[in-house]
C-alpha cells in the first residue's frame, strides 16, 4: 500500500527533508518542492567575495539528535560532515576587559563557578543531574510524541514525573534556587533566550537546555552548518527522494476533503498525501480555502511568537582580535531587552547581541587573513522593518563591538548584508516575520500547539517550527520524523 502512495513535501528545510527521507525509507514515493534553488530553508547559505555565510542556525547543540537521525538509515554524521567540539564553547562579554570564556570541560567549568561563587560547583552538579533527567525524558520521550491527544501522556511514569520535570516552576525561580551570582544566573538563563518568553514565564523543564549546553557541548560541522543540509539532501536522495527546486507552491486542487494535486507556477504534482514544511499560517491562509482551514486568523493572532532577528553578514579584510567562535555580548541589562521582545514589543533600546566568527575555527569560510562575522540581534516579531532602522542598529552594535574588543572593525568591512523581518516574510512567508516559530510557553506545548494533522483536509499534514515539538534545529529534525511516523501508521 505505502509503495503506491505519492507524497508531496512542501519545503526542503530540516523538518521537510527529515519527513521526506523517513517516508521514502518506509516505501512512499516522495517529491520535495522547494521555493528556492537549493535546500535548507532558514539554514541556507550564500557566498560572496570569497566568504561563505550560514544564513540562519549557527549553534550545533544536541549532537545525539543528529546522530540518532542518521543512524535510522544506517549512516552516521561522520559519513557526511566532520564535527569539531568548540573549547571554549562560547564567550560571554560583560563589559570592557570583562570576558568570560565558558570551558567545554566540566572540571574547568566547576573551577569557574567556584571562582565566582564559592560552593556553586556542587550546586551545579546537582542542577545538571536534574537537567540530565529532564533531557532524557524530554528529548528522548516527550518530543517524539505527536501531540494529538492527552492519552499520549497517560503513562503512569510520565505522570509521576511531572513534578520532577519542573513543568509548573519557572526557569527564573529554578536557577535562583541554586545560584546567586549575577554572571552565573545570566549564563544559566541564556539557553532559553530564544524560546519565546521571559525566564519568569518559561517552564523550568527547559533547564534540559543547560544540560545540552554544558554536558553535551557546542559543536561545529567543518565547512559550516550548511554541511548538515547537504548531508541530509544526499541521504534523502539515497533513499529515493526527488527534489524539485524553484517550485513555489501557489495552490491545491482538492476533492472530497483531500488534496489531489499541488500546484506551482510552472507545474503540478499528483499527491496522495501532502506534508507542509512551509510556514503553517501561510499554508492555511494563502493555499487553503476558508472552509479547509483548521484555525481562524483570530487564533493565529493570539499565538505567542518566539523572537525574530536582525542579522548582519560581514566580511572583514583582517583578523578580528578578542573573539571566539561564539560570542554573547551581555554588556547591557537583559531584562529591558527581553521585555521589549516579549511584553512590550518594539525595537530594543539597548539590545544584547550575538556574534559568530566561524573563521576562528574554519579557514574555509573566509579568504586568507580575513574574518567572517555573523551578528544577530533578537527582536520582537511583527515590527516595522526598514533600512533606516537596520542601519541604526548596525551602528549601535558595531560601536560596542569595537569598544569592547578594542579595535577598529567598521573600516575593514568589505562585504555587508542585512536580514530581518521583511526578508523572513519574502523568503519563507514567515508569520509576522518570525525567525524561530512559536514560543515554548506552557500554554503552547504538545497538544496545545497547532496540530500536525489538518482538521479539515484528510491527507494534509504539517511539520516544522509552528507545530510539535517546536522551534530550533533538533526539534525540527524530530518534527519531520514524528509526522512521517504518523503518516506511516495512517497509510500502512
Amino acid at each position: 500500500m505505502a509503495a503506491q502512495k505519492n507524497v508531496v513535501v512542501i519545503g526542503a528545510g530540516f523538518s521537510g527533508m527529515a519527513a521526506a527521507t523517513s517516508l521514502a525509507q518506509s516505501g512512499f514515493r516522495v517529491t520535495v518542492l522547494e521555493k528556492h534553488d537549493r535546500p535548507g530553508g532558514r539554514a541556507r547559505s550564500f557566498s560572496a567575495q570569497g566568504f561563505t555565510f550560514d544564513m540562519g542556525p549557527s549553534w550545533y547543540w544536541m549532537p545525539d539528535v543528529f546522530e540518532k537521525y542518521f543512524n535510522k538509515f544506517n549512516r552516521t554524521t561522520a559519513d557526511f560532515y566532520q564535527l569539531q567540539r568548540l573549547d571554549p564553547s562560547y564567550t560571554i562579554i560583560f563589559g570592557e576587559d570583562d570576558f568570560m570564556p565558558i570551558p567545554a570541560q566540566l572540571p574547568q567549568l566547576y573551577q569557574l563557578f567556584e571562582s565566582l561563587e564559592p560552593g556553586s560547583s556542587a550546586r551545579l552538579k546537582t542542577f545538571l543531574k536534574q537537567a540530565a533527567y529532564k533531557y532524557e525524558v524530554g528529548i528522548n520521550k516527550l518530543v517524539y510524541k505527536p501531540g494529538r491527544s492527552l492519552t499520549e501522556f497517560l503513562d503512569w511514569k510520565l505522570m509521576l514525573d511531572v513534578f520532577r520535570l519542573d513543568v509548573f516552576q519557572s526557569m527564573h525561580r529554578h536557577v535562583r534556587k541554586f545560584f546567586r551570582h549575577d554572571k552565573i544566573i545570566k549564563l544559566m538563563e541564556f539557553p532559553v533566550l530564544f524560546l519565546g518568553a521571559l525566564p519568569q514565564n518559561t517552564p523550568a523543564l527547559y533547564s534540559l537546555m543547560n544540560y545540552a549546553d554544558i554536558a553535551l557541548g557546542t559543536w561545529y560541522p567543518m565547512g559550516g552548518m550548511y554541511k548538515i543540509v547537504e548531508g541530509m539532501e544526499a541521504l534523502a536522495k539515497q533513499q529515493g527522494v526527488t527534489f524539485a527546486y524553484n517550485q513555489e507552491v501557489t495552490s491545491f486542487e482538492t476533492e472530497k476533503k483531500n488534496i489531489t494535486r499541488v500546484i506551482t507556477a510552472t507545474d503540478s504534482f499528483a499527491a496522495d498525501i501532502v506534508v507542509a514544511g512551509a510556514d503553517y499560517h501561510h499554508v492555511e491562509e494563502k493555499l487553503l480555502l476558508p472552509a479547509q482551514r483548521s484555525y481562524s486568523e483570530a487564533y493565529w493572532q493570539k499565538r505567542v511568537m518566539a523572537p525574530s532577528s536582525l542579522i548582519f553578514y560581514l566580511g572583514i579584510n583582517k583578523r578580528v582580535k578578542n573573539l571566539q567562535h561564539h560570542n554573547l555580548f551581555f554588556d547591557e541589562d537583559f531584562e529591558p531587552h527581553a521585555r521589549e521582545i516579549y511584553e512590550n514589543p518594539k525595537w530594543p533600546t539597548n539590545p544584547l547581541f550575538y556574534v559568530s566568527a566561524p573563521s576562528v575555527t574554519d579557514a574555509s569560510v573566509a579568504p586568507p587573513g580575513c574574518e567572517n562575522l555573523f551578528i544577530l540581534i533578537p527582536v520582537a516579531p511583527d515590527l516595522e522593518d526598514n533600512e533606516t532602522t537596520r542601519e541604526k542598529y548596525y551602528d549601535l552594535v558595531m560601536q560596542r563591538l569595537e569598544r569592547l574588543t578594542g579595535q577598529a572593525v567598521r573600516e575593514h568591512v568589505v562585504f555587508k548584508r542585512s536580514y530581518a523581518h521583511q526578508d523572513f516574510i519574502s523568503d519563507y512567508h514567515a508569520f509576522k516575520g518570525n525567525a524561530y516559530g512559536l514560543a515554548n510557553t506552557l500554554m503552547q506545548t504538545a497538544i496545545l500547539k497547532p496540530g500536525l494533522h489538518s482538521k479539515k483536509v484528510k491527507n494534509l499534514y504539517y511539520t516544522g517550527q509552528l507545530t510539535v515539538p517546536g522551534p530550533g534545529v533538533p526539534p525540527s529534525l524530530i518534527s519531520g520524523q514524528v509526522v512521517a511516523h504518523e503518516i506511516g501508521l495512517a497509510y500502512s
